[in-house]
């Protein structure tokens, strides 16, 4: 039950992380901005940065309930 709970949070998270937008691109990680941006989230893309964040901590305490259990 534990491991078929883990596998639908963790395609859960995959999807959230993947629909989540990237406000700098590949310049910008290697130094390619000068200025650093504050990003605000408004409606959806809130909703999907929170619900990622509690996805990952789903995850790791179902993967630690696991390693107890099993």
């Amino acid at each position: 039950m534990l491991m078929v709970l883990q596998i639908i949070v963790s395609v859960l998270l995959v999807f959230s992380i993947l629909l989540q937008h990237r406000a700098s691109g590949l310049s910008a990680t290697f130094g390619g901005s000068g200025a650093t941006n504050f990003v605000q989230r408004r409606g959806a893309e809130k909703v999907i940065y929170k619900a990622s964040i509690w996805l990952s901590v789903a995850f790791f305490a179902l993967a630690i309930l696991q390693w107890y259990v099993y």
